[in-house]
Protein backbone atom coordinates (compact mmCIF):
# COMPACT_ATOMS: atom_id res chain seq x y z
CA UNK A 1 0.00 0.00 0.00
CA UNK A 2 1.25 3.82 -0.98
CA UNK A 3 -0.46 6.93 0.91
CA UNK A 4 0.16 10.17 -1.31
CA UNK A 5 1.71 13.28 0.28
CA UNK A 6 -0.23 14.52 2.82
CA UNK A 7 -2.02 18.19 1.09
CA UNK A 8 -3.79 15.50 -0.88
CA UNK A 9 -6.52 13.15 0.00
CA UNK A 10 -5.46 10.08 1.38
CA UNK A 11 -5.66 6.42 -1.00
CA UNK A 12 -4.68 3.31 0.21
CA UNK A 13 -5.28 -0.13 -1.39
CA UNK A 14 -5.92 -3.82 0.41
CA UNK A 15 -4.67 -6.43 -2.89
CA UNK A 16 -4.40 -10.16 -2.71
CA UNK A 17 -0.89 -10.98 -2.63
CA UNK A 18 -0.46 -11.82 -6.53
CA UNK A 19 -2.29 -8.23 -7.47
CA UNK A 20 0.27 -6.92 -4.85
CA UNK A 21 3.24 -8.34 -6.25
CA UNK A 22 2.44 -7.12 -9.59
CA UNK A 23 1.17 -3.89 -8.76
CA UNK A 24 4.33 -3.48 -7.03
CA UNK A 25 6.04 -4.72 -10.07
CA UNK A 26 4.61 -2.18 -12.35
CA UNK A 27 5.57 0.93 -9.95
CA UNK A 28 8.95 -0.25 -10.32
CA UNK A 29 8.60 -0.18 -14.04
CA UNK A 30 7.19 3.03 -14.40
CA UNK A 31 9.76 4.44 -11.56
CA UNK A 32 12.90 2.97 -13.80
CA UNK A 33 11.77 4.27 -16.90
CA UNK A 34 10.55 7.78 -15.81
CA UNK A 35 7.14 7.61 -17.27
CA UNK A 36 5.84 9.77 -14.90
CA UNK A 37 8.01 12.36 -16.49
CA UNK A 38 7.50 11.10 -20.13
CA UNK A 39 3.84 11.46 -19.24
CA UNK A 40 4.28 15.02 -18.26
CA UNK A 41 6.31 15.77 -21.59
CA UNK A 42 3.47 14.48 -23.69
CA UNK A 43 4.99 12.02 -25.14
CA UNK A 44 2.54 9.53 -27.21
CA UNK A 45 4.79 6.90 -27.10
CA UNK A 46 3.54 5.69 -23.41
CA UNK A 47 0.14 4.63 -25.45
CA UNK A 48 0.01 4.18 -29.17
CA UNK A 49 2.33 7.32 -30.51
CA UNK A 50 -0.38 8.43 -32.81
CA UNK A 51 -1.89 11.76 -32.20
CA UNK A 52 -1.94 11.89 -27.84
CA UNK A 53 -0.05 14.75 -27.50
CA UNK A 54 -2.40 16.85 -29.21
CA UNK A 55 -5.37 15.61 -26.29
CA UNK A 56 -2.90 16.39 -23.07
CA UNK A 57 -3.96 20.04 -22.61
CA UNK A 58 -5.90 19.38 -19.43
CA UNK A 59 -2.29 18.84 -18.05
CA UNK A 60 -2.31 22.03 -17.23
CA UNK A 61 -5.71 23.56 -16.70
CA UNK A 62 -5.94 24.11 -12.78
CA UNK A 63 -3.17 26.50 -13.45
CA UNK A 64 -4.10 28.06 -16.31
CA UNK A 65 -7.94 28.60 -15.29
CA UNK A 66 -6.39 30.19 -11.69
CA UNK A 67 -4.70 32.29 -13.89
CA UNK A 68 -7.59 33.76 -15.10
CA UNK A 69 -10.15 33.44 -12.37
CA UNK A 70 -11.22 37.05 -13.52
CA UNK A 71 -13.35 35.77 -16.14
CA UNK A 72 -14.81 33.35 -13.68
CA UNK A 73 -15.85 35.93 -11.47
CA UNK A 74 -17.09 37.92 -14.27
CA UNK A 75 -19.29 35.24 -15.63
CA UNK A 76 -20.54 34.53 -11.67
CA UNK A 77 -21.35 38.63 -11.26
CA UNK A 78 -22.74 38.90 -14.64
CA UNK A 79 -25.37 35.86 -14.36
CA UNK A 80 -26.03 37.52 -10.35
CA UNK A 81 -26.68 41.18 -12.32
CA UNK A 82 -29.01 39.39 -14.97
CA UNK A 83 -31.37 38.88 -11.91
CA UNK A 84 -31.94 34.87 -13.29
CA UNK A 85 -33.69 32.41 -10.90
CA UNK A 86 -32.68 29.43 -12.84
CA UNK A 87 -29.98 28.25 -15.02
CA UNK A 88 -30.28 25.17 -17.44
CA UNK A 89 -26.95 23.74 -18.59
CA UNK A 90 -27.77 21.95 -22.16
CA UNK A 91 -25.20 19.55 -23.12
CA UNK A 92 -24.44 15.71 -23.51
CA UNK A 93 -21.30 13.75 -22.08
CA UNK A 94 -18.10 15.71 -21.17
CA UNK A 95 -20.26 19.26 -21.56
CA UNK A 96 -22.45 18.15 -18.93
CA UNK A 97 -21.54 15.38 -16.27
CA UNK A 98 -19.25 17.84 -14.51
CA UNK A 99 -22.04 20.44 -13.79
CA UNK A 100 -24.24 17.71 -12.70
CA UNK A 101 -22.29 16.37 -9.99
CA UNK A 102 -21.77 20.14 -8.96
CA UNK A 103 -25.11 20.50 -9.15
CA UNK A 104 -26.07 17.41 -7.19
CA UNK A 105 -23.05 17.97 -4.88
CA UNK A 106 -23.66 20.98 -3.45
CA UNK A 107 -27.38 22.03 -4.17
CA UNK A 108 -28.21 25.59 -4.76
CA UNK A 109 -26.37 28.33 -3.11
CA UNK A 110 -28.04 30.59 -1.54
CA UNK A 111 -28.19 34.16 -3.25
CA UNK A 112 -27.42 32.27 -6.68
CA UNK A 113 -29.79 30.89 -9.90
CA UNK A 114 -30.10 27.30 -9.33
CA UNK A 115 -28.45 25.19 -11.99
CA UNK A 116 -30.37 22.34 -14.00
CA UNK A 117 -28.71 20.20 -16.46
CA UNK A 118 -30.48 18.11 -19.67
CA UNK A 119 -28.72 15.83 -21.75
CA UNK A 120 -32.19 13.97 -22.99
CA UNK A 121 -34.08 13.64 -25.75
CA UNK A 122 -36.45 12.01 -24.05
CA UNK A 123 -39.98 13.92 -24.31
CA UNK A 124 -41.19 13.58 -21.12
CA UNK A 125 -37.85 14.37 -19.16
CA UNK A 126 -37.31 17.89 -21.59
CA UNK A 127 -41.22 18.52 -20.03
CA UNK A 128 -40.55 17.99 -16.67
CA UNK A 129 -37.11 20.26 -16.48
CA UNK A 130 -38.97 23.10 -18.46
CA UNK A 131 -42.23 22.72 -16.05
CA UNK A 132 -39.50 24.01 -13.28
CA UNK A 133 -38.29 26.96 -15.01
CA UNK A 134 -39.62 30.22 -16.45
CA UNK A 135 -37.87 31.19 -19.71
CA UNK A 136 -37.98 34.73 -19.16
CA UNK A 137 -35.96 34.31 -15.65
CA UNK A 138 -33.70 31.65 -16.97
CA UNK A 139 -30.17 31.83 -18.31
CA UNK A 140 -29.07 28.93 -20.97
CA UNK A 141 -25.72 27.37 -21.09
CA UNK A 142 -25.52 25.70 -24.92
CA UNK A 143 -22.32 23.65 -23.51
CA UNK A 144 -21.22 22.17 -26.67
CA UNK A 145 -16.73 21.64 -27.67
CA UNK A 146 -16.90 20.95 -31.55
CA UNK A 147 -20.85 22.55 -31.94
CA UNK A 148 -21.54 20.21 -33.90
CA UNK A 149 -23.75 18.09 -31.21
CA UNK A 150 -26.50 17.05 -32.31
CA UNK A 151 -28.77 17.07 -28.99
CA UNK A 152 -27.67 20.35 -27.34
CA UNK A 153 -27.79 22.43 -31.09
CA UNK A 154 -31.53 20.74 -31.05
CA UNK A 155 -32.42 21.96 -27.44
CA UNK A 156 -31.24 25.26 -28.18
CA UNK A 157 -33.59 25.88 -30.75
CA UNK A 158 -36.38 25.00 -28.81
CA UNK A 159 -35.72 26.52 -25.75
CA UNK A 160 -34.76 29.77 -27.94
CA UNK A 161 -37.95 29.86 -29.27
CA UNK A 162 -39.33 29.28 -26.01
CA UNK A 163 -37.60 32.55 -24.90
CA UNK A 164 -38.38 34.36 -28.01
CA UNK A 165 -42.16 33.90 -27.23
CA UNK A 166 -41.53 35.07 -23.47
CA UNK A 167 -39.55 38.12 -23.75
CA UNK A 168 -39.04 38.61 -27.62
CA UNK A 169 -36.78 38.48 -30.64
CA UNK A 170 -34.55 41.20 -29.64
CA UNK A 171 -33.44 40.66 -25.65
CA UNK A 172 -33.67 36.66 -26.58
CA UNK A 173 -30.07 35.58 -27.11
CA UNK A 174 -29.12 37.49 -23.32
CA UNK A 175 -30.54 34.92 -21.93
CA UNK A 176 -28.25 32.49 -23.44
CA UNK A 177 -24.45 31.97 -22.91
CA UNK A 178 -22.73 29.80 -25.10
CA UNK A 179 -19.03 26.81 -23.96
CA UNK A 180 -17.38 25.88 -27.51
CA UNK A 181 -14.14 25.50 -28.55
CA UNK A 182 -12.88 28.44 -31.08
CA UNK A 183 -14.23 28.82 -34.48
CA UNK A 184 -17.19 26.60 -34.18
CA UNK A 185 -20.36 26.35 -35.99
CA UNK A 186 -21.78 26.69 -32.22
CA UNK A 187 -19.24 29.49 -32.06
CA UNK A 188 -20.69 31.28 -34.79
CA UNK A 189 -24.43 30.63 -34.41
CA UNK A 190 -24.12 32.32 -30.63
CA UNK A 191 -22.64 35.83 -32.42
CA UNK A 192 -25.04 35.72 -35.03
CA UNK A 193 -27.92 35.65 -32.08
CA UNK A 194 -26.32 37.64 -30.11
CA UNK A 195 -25.68 35.22 -26.79
CA UNK A 196 -24.81 37.02 -23.30
CA UNK A 197 -21.37 35.39 -23.98
CA UNK A 198 -19.33 32.58 -25.52
CA UNK A 199 -16.73 30.97 -23.69
CA UNK A 200 -13.82 29.17 -25.27
CA UNK A 201 -12.57 26.01 -24.74
CA UNK A 202 -9.33 24.73 -25.03
CA UNK A 203 -8.61 22.83 -28.24
CA UNK A 204 -6.19 20.06 -26.91
CA UNK A 205 -8.66 19.00 -23.89
CA UNK A 206 -11.10 16.43 -24.84
CA UNK A 207 -14.60 16.69 -23.62
CA UNK A 208 -14.52 14.31 -20.60
CA UNK A 209 -11.32 15.75 -19.53
CA UNK A 210 -12.88 19.36 -19.21
CA UNK A 211 -14.24 19.16 -15.95
CA UNK A 212 -11.21 21.78 -14.99
CA UNK A 213 -12.00 23.95 -18.11
CA UNK A 214 -14.57 26.47 -18.53
CA UNK A 215 -16.34 23.95 -19.51
CA UNK A 216 -17.18 22.80 -15.47
CA UNK A 217 -15.81 26.08 -13.87
CA UNK A 218 -18.34 28.75 -15.91
CA UNK A 219 -21.24 26.68 -14.66
CA UNK A 220 -20.09 26.25 -11.18
CA UNK A 221 -19.22 29.70 -10.87
CA UNK A 222 -22.54 30.63 -12.14
CA UNK A 223 -24.23 28.70 -9.57
CA UNK A 224 -22.17 30.07 -6.78
CA UNK A 225 -18.97 27.65 -6.31
CA UNK A 226 -15.72 29.26 -4.93
CA UNK A 227 -14.19 28.11 -8.29
CA UNK A 228 -11.08 29.65 -6.70
CA UNK A 229 -11.01 27.37 -4.05
CA UNK A 230 -11.79 24.45 -6.28
CA UNK A 231 -9.24 25.13 -8.51
CA UNK A 232 -6.46 25.16 -5.73
CA UNK A 233 -7.36 21.87 -4.41
CA UNK A 234 -7.05 20.40 -7.92
CA UNK A 235 -3.70 22.29 -8.65
CA UNK A 236 -2.72 20.54 -5.58
CA UNK A 237 -3.22 16.96 -6.32
CA UNK A 238 -1.99 18.08 -9.84
CA UNK A 239 1.33 18.98 -7.85
CA UNK A 240 0.98 15.37 -5.81
CA UNK A 241 0.84 13.77 -9.40
CA UNK A 242 4.37 15.65 -10.74
CA UNK A 243 7.08 14.02 -12.21
CA UNK A 244 9.06 15.09 -9.24
CA UNK A 245 6.80 12.92 -6.68
CA UNK A 246 8.32 9.61 -6.25
CA UNK A 247 5.66 6.32 -8.46
CA UNK A 248 5.11 5.16 -4.86
CA UNK A 249 3.71 8.22 -3.49
CA UNK A 250 2.10 9.41 -6.34
CA UNK A 251 -1.70 9.09 -6.17
CA UNK A 252 -3.00 9.46 -10.10
CA UNK A 253 -0.07 7.16 -10.80
CA UNK A 254 -0.39 4.92 -8.22
CA UNK A 255 -4.43 4.38 -8.83
CA UNK A 256 -3.91 4.58 -12.64
CA UNK A 257 -2.01 0.95 -12.22
CA UNK A 258 -3.89 -0.31 -9.72
CA UNK A 259 -6.51 0.07 -12.13
CA UNK A 260 -4.55 -0.96 -15.75
CA UNK A 261 -2.85 -3.89 -13.68
CA UNK A 262 -6.14 -5.62 -12.72
CA UNK A 263 -8.08 -4.91 -16.34
CA UNK A 264 -4.65 -6.53 -17.64
CA UNK A 265 -5.44 -9.63 -15.31
CA UNK A 266 -9.18 -10.02 -16.26
CA UNK A 267 -10.33 -7.71 -13.18
CA UNK A 268 -11.62 -4.83 -15.33
CA UNK A 269 -14.87 -4.08 -13.43
CA UNK A 270 -14.37 -0.61 -11.52
CA UNK A 271 -17.13 -0.65 -9.05
CA UNK A 272 -17.65 3.00 -7.74
CA UNK A 273 -18.85 2.99 -4.08
CA UNK A 274 -19.20 6.56 -3.29
CA UNK A 275 -20.63 8.44 -0.31
CA UNK A 276 -23.96 9.95 -0.53
CA UNK A 277 -22.64 13.34 -0.44
CA UNK A 278 -20.77 12.98 -3.37
CA UNK A 279 -22.46 10.08 -5.10
CA UNK A 280 -23.29 11.44 -8.37
CA UNK A 281 -19.28 11.99 -9.07
CA UNK A 282 -19.60 8.10 -10.34
CA UNK A 283 -21.89 9.79 -13.72
CA UNK A 284 -18.40 11.70 -14.49
CA UNK A 285 -16.04 8.51 -14.08
CA UNK A 286 -18.19 6.39 -15.73
CA UNK A 287 -17.94 8.52 -19.11
CA UNK A 288 -13.79 8.98 -18.11
CA UNK A 289 -13.06 5.35 -17.67
CA UNK A 290 -15.31 3.62 -20.19
CA UNK A 291 -14.72 6.58 -23.25
CA UNK A 292 -11.15 6.21 -22.50
CA UNK A 293 -10.04 2.34 -22.19
CA UNK A 294 -13.11 1.06 -23.58
CA UNK A 295 -12.22 0.26 -27.17
CA UNK A 296 -9.66 -2.41 -29.79
CA UNK A 297 -11.49 -5.08 -27.42
CA UNK A 298 -9.45 -3.90 -24.45
CA UNK A 299 -10.71 -1.83 -21.64
CA UNK A 300 -12.43 -1.00 -18.22
CA UNK A 301 -15.92 -1.29 -17.33
CA UNK A 302 -17.42 1.14 -14.69
CA UNK A 303 -19.96 0.28 -12.76
CA UNK A 304 -21.88 2.67 -10.93
CA UNK A 305 -24.93 2.96 -8.17
CA UNK A 306 -25.21 -1.09 -8.26
CA UNK A 307 -26.78 -1.53 -5.32
CA UNK A 308 -24.55 -3.85 -2.38
CA UNK A 309 -24.43 -7.48 -2.14
CA UNK A 310 -23.35 -10.44 -0.31
CA UNK A 311 -19.78 -10.53 -1.01
CA UNK A 312 -20.30 -14.20 -2.69
CA UNK A 313 -21.97 -12.34 -5.50
CA UNK A 314 -19.13 -10.53 -6.68
CA UNK A 315 -17.09 -12.37 -9.37
CA UNK A 316 -13.43 -12.24 -9.62
CA UNK A 317 -13.32 -9.55 -12.21
CA UNK A 318 -14.02 -6.92 -9.65
CA UNK A 319 -11.74 -4.05 -8.27
CA UNK A 320 -14.27 -2.15 -5.71
CA UNK A 321 -12.88 1.51 -5.31
CA UNK A 322 -14.40 3.49 -2.18
CA UNK A 323 -14.75 7.18 -2.40
CA UNK A 324 -15.55 7.93 1.29
CA UNK A 325 -16.67 11.60 2.00
CA UNK A 326 -14.75 11.78 5.18
CA UNK A 327 -17.58 14.48 7.18
CA UNK A 328 -20.25 12.56 6.39
CA UNK A 329 -19.63 9.12 5.31
CA UNK A 330 -22.54 5.88 5.33
CA UNK A 331 -22.11 3.83 7.76
CA UNK A 332 -23.44 0.93 5.97
CA UNK A 333 -21.39 1.37 3.20
CA UNK A 334 -18.07 1.11 5.48
CA UNK A 335 -19.44 -2.03 6.80
CA UNK A 336 -19.63 -3.45 3.23
CA UNK A 337 -16.19 -2.00 1.89
CA UNK A 338 -14.95 -3.83 4.95
CA UNK A 339 -16.84 -7.06 4.37
CA UNK A 340 -15.47 -7.27 0.39
CA UNK A 341 -11.90 -6.54 2.03
CA UNK A 342 -12.72 -9.36 4.19
CA UNK A 343 -13.61 -11.65 1.20
CA UNK A 344 -10.21 -11.30 -0.37
CA UNK A 345 -11.68 -8.89 -3.40
CA UNK A 346 -9.37 -5.89 -4.25
CA UNK A 347 -9.91 -2.15 -2.94
CA UNK A 348 -9.01 1.16 -3.00
CA UNK A 349 -9.98 3.74 -0.33
CA UNK A 350 -10.00 7.09 -1.39
CA UNK A 351 -10.81 9.78 1.29
CA UNK A 352 -12.46 12.67 0.51
CA UNK A 353 -11.90 15.88 2.62
CA UNK A 354 -14.65 18.17 1.79
CA UNK A 355 -16.82 18.67 -0.86
CA UNK A 356 -14.77 21.24 -2.70
CA UNK A 357 -11.74 18.20 -2.74
CA UNK A 358 -13.79 16.87 -6.07
CA UNK A 359 -11.25 19.61 -7.55
CA UNK A 360 -8.64 16.85 -6.32
CA UNK A 361 -10.88 14.04 -7.61
CA UNK A 362 -11.17 15.33 -11.24
CA UNK A 363 -7.25 15.77 -11.41
CA UNK A 364 -6.64 12.34 -9.38
CA UNK A 365 -9.03 10.28 -12.06
CA UNK A 366 -7.91 12.10 -15.25
CA UNK A 367 -4.14 11.33 -14.56
CA UNK A 368 -4.97 7.71 -13.39
CA UNK A 369 -7.15 7.28 -15.85
CA UNK A 370 -4.21 8.43 -18.42
CA UNK A 371 -2.08 5.98 -16.80
CA UNK A 372 -4.07 2.96 -17.15
CA UNK A 373 -4.60 3.48 -20.78
CA UNK A 374 -0.73 3.25 -21.25
CA UNK A 375 -0.77 0.24 -19.27
CA UNK A 376 -3.74 -1.39 -21.21
CA UNK A 377 -1.88 -0.18 -24.37
CA UNK A 378 -4.93 1.66 -26.21
CA UNK A 379 -5.47 5.46 -26.99
CA UNK A 380 -6.70 7.03 -23.99
CA UNK A 381 -8.02 10.04 -25.97
CA UNK A 382 -10.19 9.11 -28.67
CA UNK A 383 -13.62 7.61 -28.85
CA UNK A 384 -13.78 6.00 -32.44
CA UNK A 385 -17.12 4.20 -31.61
CA UNK A 386 -18.86 6.79 -29.95
CA UNK A 387 -18.97 8.63 -33.84
CA UNK A 388 -20.40 4.71 -34.98
CA UNK A 389 -23.78 5.36 -33.10
CA UNK A 390 -23.68 9.09 -34.14
CA UNK A 391 -23.42 8.06 -38.05
CA UNK A 392 -26.17 5.54 -37.94
CA UNK A 393 -28.53 8.08 -35.59
CA UNK A 394 -28.11 10.76 -38.87
CA UNK A 395 -28.71 8.34 -41.44
CA UNK A 396 -31.78 7.54 -39.34
CA UNK A 397 -32.83 11.53 -38.89
CA UNK A 398 -32.18 11.94 -42.27
CA UNK A 399 -34.42 8.62 -43.54
CA UNK A 400 -37.00 10.85 -41.29
CA UNK A 401 -36.77 14.14 -43.03
CA UNK A 402 -37.34 12.14 -46.21
CA UNK A 403 -39.88 10.08 -45.46
CA UNK A 404 -41.80 11.45 -42.85
CA UNK A 405 -41.36 8.15 -40.83
CA UNK A 406 -38.47 5.67 -39.68
CA UNK A 407 -39.07 2.40 -41.45
CA UNK A 408 -41.58 -0.08 -39.55
CA UNK A 409 -39.81 -2.78 -37.41
CA UNK A 410 -41.51 -6.37 -36.73
CA UNK A 411 -41.26 -7.51 -33.38
CA UNK A 412 -39.88 -10.97 -33.07
CA UNK A 413 -42.01 -11.62 -30.09
CA UNK A 414 -45.29 -10.04 -28.15
CA UNK A 415 -46.96 -10.48 -25.30
CA UNK A 416 -48.21 -8.78 -21.55
CA UNK A 417 -47.94 -5.38 -23.44
CA UNK A 418 -43.94 -6.04 -24.30
CA UNK A 419 -42.68 -6.13 -27.60
CA UNK A 420 -39.34 -7.37 -28.24
CA UNK A 421 -36.92 -6.85 -31.13
CA UNK A 422 -33.46 -8.10 -32.06
CA UNK A 423 -31.28 -8.11 -35.18
CA UNK A 424 -31.06 -11.48 -37.35
CA UNK A 425 -28.16 -13.18 -35.39
CA UNK A 426 -29.53 -12.19 -32.26
CA UNK A 427 -32.84 -13.63 -32.88
CA UNK A 428 -32.00 -16.67 -34.34
CA UNK A 429 -29.70 -17.06 -31.05
CA UNK A 430 -32.42 -16.52 -28.67
CA UNK A 431 -35.40 -18.14 -30.53
CA UNK A 432 -33.48 -21.70 -30.84
CA UNK A 433 -33.42 -21.64 -27.58
CA UNK A 434 -36.60 -23.98 -26.16
CA UNK A 435 -38.82 -22.17 -24.34
CA UNK A 436 -37.80 -18.76 -26.04
CA UNK A 437 -40.76 -18.65 -28.71
CA UNK A 438 -43.60 -19.63 -26.41
CA UNK A 439 -43.01 -16.64 -23.64
CA UNK A 440 -42.03 -12.99 -23.01
CA UNK A 441 -40.23 -14.80 -19.96
CA UNK A 442 -38.71 -17.50 -21.62
CA UNK A 443 -37.48 -15.39 -24.54
CA UNK A 444 -35.90 -12.79 -21.24
CA UNK A 445 -34.39 -16.28 -19.94
CA UNK A 446 -32.88 -17.23 -23.06
CA UNK A 447 -31.19 -13.98 -23.06
CA UNK A 448 -29.81 -13.81 -19.27
CA UNK A 449 -28.60 -17.45 -20.42
CA UNK A 450 -25.98 -15.70 -22.55
CA UNK A 451 -23.93 -14.57 -19.54
CA UNK A 452 -21.07 -16.24 -18.64
CA UNK A 453 -18.60 -15.91 -15.66
CA UNK A 454 -16.87 -12.41 -16.57
CA UNK A 455 -19.97 -11.10 -18.55
CA UNK A 456 -21.42 -8.35 -17.10
CA UNK A 457 -25.48 -7.36 -18.40
CA UNK A 458 -26.02 -3.53 -18.80
CA UNK A 459 -29.43 -2.16 -18.70
CA UNK A 460 -30.12 0.73 -21.70
CA UNK A 461 -33.48 2.69 -21.05
CA UNK A 462 -34.12 4.98 -23.33
CA UNK A 463 -36.99 6.39 -21.27
CA UNK A 464 -37.30 9.65 -18.87
CA UNK A 465 -34.77 9.14 -15.88
CA UNK A 466 -37.11 9.44 -12.78
CA UNK A 467 -36.23 8.47 -9.37
CA UNK A 468 -39.43 5.94 -9.87
CA UNK A 469 -37.67 4.47 -12.98
CA UNK A 470 -34.38 3.94 -11.91
CA UNK A 471 -35.86 2.18 -8.25
CA UNK A 472 -37.84 -0.17 -11.07
CA UNK A 473 -34.17 -0.39 -12.94
CA UNK A 474 -31.64 -0.96 -9.99
CA UNK A 475 -34.39 -4.06 -8.67
CA UNK A 476 -34.22 -5.19 -12.06
CA UNK A 477 -29.94 -4.94 -11.84
CA UNK A 478 -30.10 -7.11 -8.23
CA UNK A 479 -31.75 -9.47 -9.24
CA UNK A 480 -29.44 -10.20 -12.16
CA UNK A 481 -26.55 -10.05 -10.48
CA UNK A 482 -27.72 -11.85 -7.61
CA UNK A 483 -29.56 -14.85 -9.59
CA UNK A 484 -25.79 -14.88 -12.36
CA UNK A 485 -23.20 -13.12 -10.34
CA UNK A 486 -22.08 -11.27 -12.67
CA UNK A 487 -21.50 -7.18 -12.42
CA UNK A 488 -24.11 -5.26 -14.06
CA UNK A 489 -24.72 -1.45 -15.32
CA UNK A 490 -27.56 0.99 -16.01
CA UNK A 491 -27.65 3.81 -18.41
CA UNK A 492 -30.04 5.95 -19.57
CA UNK A 493 -30.66 7.15 -23.31
CA UNK A 494 -28.54 8.68 -24.91
CA UNK A 495 -26.79 10.16 -22.27
CA UNK A 496 -24.66 7.08 -21.96
CA UNK A 497 -24.47 6.88 -25.68
CA UNK A 498 -21.35 9.54 -24.63
CA UNK A 499 -20.55 8.01 -22.02
CA UNK A 500 -20.55 4.52 -21.72
CA UNK A 501 -21.39 3.75 -24.83
CA UNK A 502 -18.15 3.64 -26.53
CA UNK A 503 -16.51 0.63 -23.66
CA UNK A 504 -20.29 -1.35 -24.93
CA UNK A 505 -19.50 -0.64 -28.12
CA UNK A 506 -15.50 -1.36 -28.41
CA UNK A 507 -14.25 -2.62 -25.33
CA UNK A 508 -14.64 -6.02 -24.36
CA UNK A 509 -17.19 -8.34 -25.98
CA UNK A 510 -18.70 -9.67 -22.52
CA UNK A 511 -21.96 -7.55 -22.10
CA UNK A 512 -25.06 -8.68 -22.95
CA UNK A 513 -27.36 -5.96 -23.12
CA UNK A 514 -31.11 -5.30 -22.73
CA UNK A 515 -31.87 -2.22 -24.40
CA UNK A 516 -35.55 -0.20 -23.28
CA UNK A 517 -37.76 1.51 -25.48
CA UNK A 518 -41.19 3.36 -25.26
CA UNK A 519 -43.72 5.54 -26.85
CA UNK A 520 -43.68 9.07 -25.60
CA UNK A 521 -47.56 9.81 -24.50
CA UNK A 522 -46.53 13.24 -25.60
CA UNK A 523 -43.94 14.19 -28.06
CA UNK A 524 -42.23 17.62 -28.53
CA UNK A 525 -41.75 19.25 -32.02
CA UNK A 526 -37.75 20.73 -32.71
CA UNK A 527 -38.61 24.11 -34.16
CA UNK A 528 -37.51 24.56 -37.73
CA UNK A 529 -37.43 20.97 -38.14
CA UNK A 530 -39.97 17.97 -39.46
CA UNK A 531 -38.02 16.14 -36.35
CA UNK A 532 -39.56 15.74 -33.36
CA UNK A 533 -37.20 15.04 -29.52
CA UNK A 534 -39.39 11.21 -29.52
CA UNK A 535 -38.14 10.53 -32.97
CA UNK A 536 -34.87 11.81 -32.29
CA UNK A 537 -35.12 9.39 -29.15
CA UNK A 538 -36.18 6.23 -31.25
CA UNK A 539 -33.26 7.26 -34.30
CA UNK A 540 -30.93 6.92 -31.40
CA UNK A 541 -32.09 3.85 -29.95
CA UNK A 542 -32.22 2.27 -33.07
CA UNK A 543 -28.88 3.56 -33.92
CA UNK A 544 -27.32 2.40 -30.77
CA UNK A 545 -29.02 -1.25 -31.28
CA UNK A 546 -27.46 -1.65 -34.91
CA UNK A 547 -23.95 -0.93 -33.94
CA UNK A 548 -24.09 -3.06 -30.75
CA UNK A 549 -25.01 -5.74 -33.17
CA UNK A 550 -22.40 -5.02 -35.77
CA UNK A 551 -19.98 -5.23 -33.22
CA UNK A 552 -21.39 -8.96 -32.37
CA UNK A 553 -22.60 -8.02 -29.13
CA UNK A 554 -25.90 -10.26 -27.40
CA UNK A 555 -28.66 -7.67 -27.62
CA UNK A 556 -32.10 -7.68 -27.25
CA UNK A 557 -34.92 -5.05 -27.30
CA UNK A 558 -38.12 -4.84 -25.16
CA UNK A 559 -40.58 -2.14 -26.25
CA UNK A 560 -42.87 -0.96 -23.58
CA UNK A 561 -45.20 1.05 -24.93
CA UNK A 562 -47.02 4.43 -23.48
CA UNK A 563 -47.15 3.50 -20.19
CA UNK A 564 -43.54 3.43 -18.95
CA UNK A 565 -44.38 2.67 -15.30
CA UNK A 566 -47.03 -0.13 -16.31
CA UNK A 567 -44.69 -1.69 -18.77
CA UNK A 568 -41.53 -1.11 -16.13
CA UNK A 569 -43.48 -3.16 -13.92
CA UNK A 570 -44.24 -5.78 -15.97
CA UNK A 571 -40.70 -6.10 -17.43
CA UNK A 572 -39.82 -6.42 -13.74
CA UNK A 573 -41.87 -9.19 -12.87
CA UNK A 574 -40.75 -11.00 -16.31
CA UNK A 575 -37.04 -10.47 -15.42
CA UNK A 576 -38.30 -12.01 -11.85
CA UNK A 577 -39.52 -14.88 -13.11
CA UNK A 578 -36.94 -15.57 -15.78
CA UNK A 579 -34.41 -16.04 -13.13
CA UNK A 580 -36.00 -18.42 -11.11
Amino acid sequence: MSDPPQDVQRQTWTLPADLEAAVKGEIQAWQEAGKVRRLWERDASLWTGTDEASWLGWLGLPEEEIAQLDHLKGAQEDARAGSFDHVLLLGMGGSSLCPEVLRMTFGRVAGFPELHVLDSTDPAQIRAVERRLDPAKTLFIVSSKSGTTLEPNIFKDYFFDRVRRAVGEESAGSHFIAITDPRSKLHQVAETAQFRHVYLGVPSVGGRYSALSDFGMVPGAIMGLDVEHFLRRAAEMAMACSAAVPVADNPGTTLGIVMGVLARRGRDKVTLIASPGIHDLGAWLEQLLAESTGKEGRGIVPVDREPSGDTAVYGADRLFVYLRLEPSPDLHQDEHVAALERAGHPVVRIRVGHRYDLGQEFFRWEFATAVAGSIIGIDAFNQPDVEASKVATRKLTEQYERAGMLAPEAPILEGDGLRLYADERNAAQLMAVPGARSSIVGALRAHFERLRRGDYAAFLAYIEMSEAHEQTLQAMRRMVRDGKHVATCLGFGPRFLHSTGQAYKGGPNSGVFLQITCDDAVDLAVPGQKLTFGVVKAAQARGDFQVLAERQRRALRVHLGKDVAAGLETLRRSVEQALT
